[in-house]
């Protein structure tokens, strides 16, 4: 009942207001050079739409028609209208100067605008609304009038609606590939629907708990479309990782019973188990803290949200899973019908049943350990390798760069790039407060490398800017280069790439901070769960090496263009590696790194109390953790291959990152780095200093 109620208010609204409607598509990220100066431009808080026509005769009466209809039903006390074939020419016949922006650099199209003035602050967003389907309206006039003109109708809300949808669209693709292939892997995990099916409860629940904090954060602070997509996949990849910890530790510890009732082998697994998934939550729950450290509202946002879905995962794995093994216990151990399947059935008795002592792991751990000097080395090296491109790394701001073809705004968004230069917004942009200080600073700047000409000066409000044209993928070294050579009177900066570098600024401004947070809670945890100190220093190197390597395969892919042809996307388009992601594959790639180091490093601690040898200890936890390590990377390379496969290229590089992260992290680092070097520095593994080995043996993390 709770769920189902959350479920509804989250959806169904709470006074008619759902979650999708309460989300926005803001991306500010407080008090910085290039906000202040579009403030200083814009000179309130009016909203403007347009009216975008292209491959026209300007002379048609029709068309003026059309337009002067427009404008008269339009215009009002609370709406100006621009009308651009109204305006009369010069004695010559040319464009008023202070006109030329609304017309098209080819003299084919033009730009009728509509601004909605503000009131107390605010406008009225029914008004707004009316404004933008008359425009859509018009436009629709226009090209049944001519079918081969492009007449579309753009404004910042239509750009929002376009992007929720296309939000909405992305999570459930995501979802609809993601989610029946989990459940063919944990088929073939667990050989029946009711234990393959269980994790998958744990992860609806997860998800709508998120999404529901998600609504209630709405009503504190401004959400973005992307958080939502965000606390979904990390929802549904961590429930999935813990539920199929909780369930096969089930049923080993059923297989060993000897005797024991369900509930003392429920309470055995959640001592086990449970602390496993515990201690998981915990670190994965550092690193969405660490987001916490950063000034932008949306990485906040995404922290809180993460933070809320990864609570609700541990409360789910430790809570509802087991009340559904104590329903549930026997027929979960029971042979799934699936089993009696000609010839499927075998190898599904096989994979269903726990992990023998000896197998697949344990024999290659084995051969790692032979030369595990040699095989440290070179995983490094290879790793390293992997992430040589990002010394080529380029920021970038992909939700304003990369439109997708299936936005409802992207013909009008390119058509006004590519023919309306002067109207389209600029990359970089100087604004001073007088036209002298304004003009040394445009010359200051046409001589700097990369930049192409810097445009007219105009006065815009009370203020004077330039536009400054410069060279392809140049923009964000452009605008740190004009900033150094500002003139000592006031002089700002803005432009798509400079709203980029302030962001990235800004970000950069808490990442010591967020990086003290997270390995020191990283460290402190590990240490209480293995007495050793070398154990979480070799993670947190690890960890940095398989980060390493998947930002290196994202720049060779997108950056560079590699993955444009089966991935949909034009690479001209894409500038660099979104900021966004950049953090976000740091922050949750390492958390789900550290989620398999728990789950090996919790069996391998188990042998060792029990006065195995280390080298034994090693061999028999990977074996023991392997095949749920392997089975839950599998699930959730999906989850985020099928966010990956969206129209939004800041969730299709997250997906992308994330994917490679993850399966990077279970095959090389878990499967070859993490068990050479422990196996090589063995002697020196479980080391601490004698002071914290005293704080270790009293507050130790112990079942």
């Amino acid at each position: 009942m709770g769920l189902a109620a959350v479920a509804a208010a989250t959806f169904g609204g709470v006074l008619g207001e759902g979650l999708f409607d309460r989300l926005g598509s803001s991306w500010a990220w407080g008090d910085v050079e290039s906000a202040e100066a579009d403030e200083l431009q814009s000179g309130g808080d009016d909203a403007s739409s347009t009216l975008l026509v292209h491959g026209v005769d300007l002379d048609d009466p029709a068309l003026a028609r059309i337009t002067a209809e427009l404008a008269a039903d339009l215009a009002g006390p609370d709406v100006t209208v621009v009308d651009p074939l109204a305006i009369p020419r010069m004695p010559d016949g040319s464009v008023p100067p202070a006109a030329e922006r609304l017309f098209s650099a080819d003299g084919e199209g033009f730009l009728l605008t509509a601004t909605v003035r503000a009131r107390d602050g605010a406008v009225d967003g029914a008004l707004v609304d009316r404004v933008d389907a008359r425009l859509a309206e018009a436009a629709s006039e226009l090209r049944a009038l001519d079918p081969d003109a492009t007449a579309e109708a753009g404004s910042t809300a239509l750009l929002v609606d376009s992007i929720m949808e296309l939000s909405q669209s992305d999570l459930a693709r995501g979802e609809a590939i993601a989610l029946p292939i989990a459940l063919l892997v944990m088929l073939v995990v667990f050989g029946g629907f009711l234990a393959a099916g269980t994790p998958l409860v744990g992860a609806l629940v997860s998800i709508v708990g998120g999404l529901g904090a998600l609504f209630g954060f709405t009503y504190l602070l401004e959400i973005n479309t992307t958080v939502m997509n965000v606390v979904t996949a990390v929802g549904l990849g961590l429930s999935i990782d813990y539920g199929l910890l909780i369930v096969s530790r089930f049923r080993e510890e059923s297989r060993h019973a000897d005797g024991r009732s369900r509930l003392d082998v429920i309470a055995r697994t959640a001592d086990t188990a449970g602390r496993t998934v515990l201690y998981s939550g915990i670190v994965f729950g550092i690193a969405a803290l660490g987001m916490l450290c950063f000034d932008a509202a949306i990485v906040r946002a995404i922290g809180l949200g993460a933070l809320s879905v990864t609570t609700i995962s541990i409360l789910s794995a430790l809570t509802l899973l087991p009340a559904l093994l104590a329903l549930l216990g026997s027929a979960l151990l029971k042979p799934g019908l699936l089993t009696r399947l000609p010839g499927a059935g075998p190898v599904l008795r096989r994979f269903g049943d726990i992990a023998p002592d000896e197998g697949l792991f344990s024999r290659l751990t084995r051969r790692v350990q032979r030369h595990p000097a040699l095989i440290t080395l070179a995983c490094a090296a290879v790793l390293v390798l992997l992430g040589s491109p990002v010394l080529h790394l380029r920021i970038a701001n992909t939700s304003v760069d990369t439109l997708p073809e299936s936005s409802t705004q992207y013909e009008f968004m390119t058509t006004l790039q590519e023919h309306f230069p002067q109207a389209a917004d600029p990359r970089v942009v100087l604004v001073t407060e007088s036209e002298a200080v304004l003009a040394g600073w445009a010359d200051a700047a046409s001589g700097l490398e990369h930049v192409v000409e810097v445009g007219e000066l105009e006065q815009v409000n009370e203020v004077w800017r330039a536009n400054v044209q410069v060279e392809p993928r140049t923009g964000g070294e452009v605008v740190r280069e004009v900033r150094e050579v500002r003139p000592d009177a006031a002089g700002w900066v803005t432009g798509a790439d400079a709203r980029t570098v302030d962001f990235s600024d800004t970000l950069a401004d808490g990442v010591p901070w967020a990086v003290l947070v997270i390995a020191l809670g990283t460290i402190v945890l590990l240490f209480l769960m293995t007495g050793s100190l070398v154990v979480p220093i070799k993670a947190l190197v690890a960890s940095v090496l398989s980060l390493g390597a998947s930002l290196g395969v994202l720049v060779w892919g997108f950056q560079e263009g590699n993955f444009a042809g089966f991935m949909r996307f034009d690479p001209d388009d894409v500038l660099g590696v979104d900021v966004l992601v950049l953090l976000l594959t740091l922050v949750f790639g390492f958390g789900l790194a550290m989620d398999y180091e728990m789950f090996i490093l919790s069996r391998i601690t188990e042998q060792v109390e029990r006065g195995v040898d280390d080298a034994e200890a090693i061999a028999r936890g990977i074996q023991r953790s392997g095949r749920i390590i392997t089975s839950a990377a599998l699930i959730i390379i999906v989850v985020f291959a099928g966010f990956a496969t969206g129209d939004l290229m800041v969730i299709k590089q997250l997906g992308t990152a994330l994917a490679v992260a993850v399966l990077l992290d279970a095959t090389l680092v878990r499967c070859l780095l993490v068990p050479a070097f422990m196996t090589w520095q063995r002697r020196i593994m479980w080391w601490a200093p004698a002071p914290l080995k005293r704080l270790h043996a009293r507050f130790a993390l112990r079942d």
